[in-house]
């Protein structure tokens, strides 16, 4: 134990303490006459949107709106998500780990009976408690089948967007026709052919416009874009012609600039409403991009998917005039998470109470990135995936008490634990830049990196720090033992469809039983 604990830093110990502390204390829920006052919040995330993909990451592409609130505010650069879109986005919702909700595997598809436990208390339902308006604009995916799982019925006042993972940009719907466009629980049929990434950005100018001033706003811009078909006016994409020759690197260059553009005009809105200076603009990238549609995540290894930093490092910063002006340009590399989220905006931000949600895994994060105070996390569960094992490997490992063929990863401090990988993935370098792919260093499916020292995961230190793996892997079975089972089933592509059961050829709906 000696050993492990040397291995640990002294900051570490201190930060534990500080978590034992901050469970103790309570917080008081804000009285109605107080809400007027309390900072309105605008949580903005890229979708599929690699490390790599955004100009002070050193990016080719263009992202001046997002470069000017990143550098004005505080970048998070020891910050992740989930590997997946439905799992980040179910624990961005409920400040909670997946395998507490059975929701750990991997998305979310139209035809499954399944959604974003009905039993979980969401962070739009504490915002509106709070005393927020609450608004979604873009992708939901966190289930469809019922009624009771849709975004108007989890917590948001309005919804304008779609439901599933992805759809065709100009038609908004999916491969057979189906529609999967609405405004709260109506279909929208009279968009066709109008970009999204510029209806969800008016949308939030119109709100922004039209703000009820008796309330503050919370709302969450969640883009579909770059994510998959890649798709973009061409005005976008035109300026990289001579720059980037891969087509797909192209479109989504010029997805991520239109993208940026609705960033720069939902801050414009804000200041002209007179709402800027009280307002707290959240950036954040809801997975590790796919190397294979266009995006990269260089110098991180992996990719979408992956328990690589490349798949789970997100894009993220805070902007608010609301930042102590000593953190305002700064880089924070405290550890954040996304499901962090949660207790951050109610707790810290609207200063009301997470009473009432089941047993959180975040973290109220405010004073660290408000004040740059160090956090209390020092551990953090990435994932536990008991549908992914290997069928081979991990011979030196035969004593553990975790099965090390299951795909998870734990972090301790600046210590990373992954078993049930082998390590193809490797490091992928975009085509536009001098750098060189990379393929993995397949071995041993146990992997420990110093992730500070070796961010890009090019050392594997298990053999040499045995004790520490093991109590590593110790932390990993007990977490296993508190999960539950994932929650993804069969599919019912008959029944699902919207073209054969009643709803019109619109998604939406389709299932009464549990």
């Amino acid at each position: 134990m000696y050993l492990i604990e040397s291995l640990l830093s002294a900051n570490m110990a201190n930060s534990l303490l500080l978590l034992g502390l901050t469970a103790i204390i309570c917080t008081s829920s804000i009285s109605p006459t107080q809400a007027s006052s309390q900072p309105n919040i605008i949580f903005i995330t890229g979708d599929d949107q690699g490390y790599r993909d955004i100009g002070y990451h050193g990016s080719i592409f263009k992202t001046p709106n997002l470069d000017s609130l990143a550098e004005e505010g505080v970048k998070l650069e020891n910050y992740y998500v989930q590997v997946y879109c439905t799992p980040s986005r179910a624990q961005f919702m409920t400040g909670r780990y997946g395998i507490r909700m059975g929701m750990q595997h991997g998305v979310l598809d139209q035809d499954q009976k399944a959604c974003l436990p009905l039993n979980e208390t969401t962070l739009a339902q504490k915002m509106q408690e709070a005393g927020y308006s609450t608004h979604l604009i873009g992708k939901w995916h966190l289930g469809l089948y019922r009624e009771e799982c849709l975004p108007n019925n989890r917590g948001f006042d309005t919804f304008f967007g779609f439901l599933q993972g992805a759809e065709y940009y100009f038609s908004h719907d999916t491969p057979k026709g189906q529609l999967d466009f609405r405004r709260n629980f109506e279909p929208q049929w009279q968009y066709n052919g109008t970009y999204p990434t510029n209806l969800y950005n008016e949308e939030a100018v119109d709100l922004i416009n039209n703000k009820d001033p008796d309330k503050p706003m919370f709302m969450w811009l969640s883009n579909q874009a770059p994510h998959a078909p890649l798709e973009v006016p061409e005005h976008y994409s035109e300026p990289y012609r001579d720059i980037i020759k891969d087509e797909q690197r192209r479109s989504y260059a010029g997805m991520m600039a239109c993208l940026d553009e609705g960033v720069g005009n939902v801050t414009e809105a804000l200041k002209a409403n007179g709402m800027y200076d009280n307002t707290i603009i959240i950036y954040s990238s809801d997975n590790g991009g796919p190397v294979w549609d266009g995006s990269y995540n260089w110098p991180l290894r992996g990719y979408k998917g992956s328990l690589f930093e490349g798949g789970t490092r997100a894009i993220g910063f805070v902007h608010s005039p609301l930042l102590s002006d000593h953190v305002k340009g700064t880089v924070n590399k405290e550890l954040i998470h996304i499901s962090d989220w949660l207790p951050t905006l109610v707790e810290g931000i609207a200063e009301s109470t997470t009473q009432g949600t089941l047993p959180l895994d975040g973290i109220n994060q405010w004073d660290t990135i408000r004040n740059g105070s160090r956090s209390s996390r020092t551990e953090l569960l990435h994932n536990i995936d008991p549908l992914v094992v290997l069928s081979e490997g991990g011979e030196n490992w035969t004593d553990s008490p975790f099965n090390v063929r299951m795909k998870a990863a734990i972090r301790l401090g600046n210590w990373k634990l992954l078993t049930g990988d082998d390590g193809e993935a490797g490091w992928y370098a975009p085509p536009d830049t001098n750098y060189t792919t990379e393929e993995g260093d397949k071995g041993d499916i146990v992997r420990l990196y110093d992730v500070k020292e070796d961010p890009e995961e090019r050392n594997n230190l298990a053999t040499k720090h045995k004790p520490l793996v093991y109590y590593m892997l110790e932390k990993l079975a007990r977490y296993n033992q508190e999960s539950i089972e994932p929650i993804y089933g069969d599919h019912y592509p008959e029944e699902a469809d919207p073209c054969k059961n009643g709803n019109n050829c619109v998604w939406g709906p389709w299932a009464d039983d549990e």
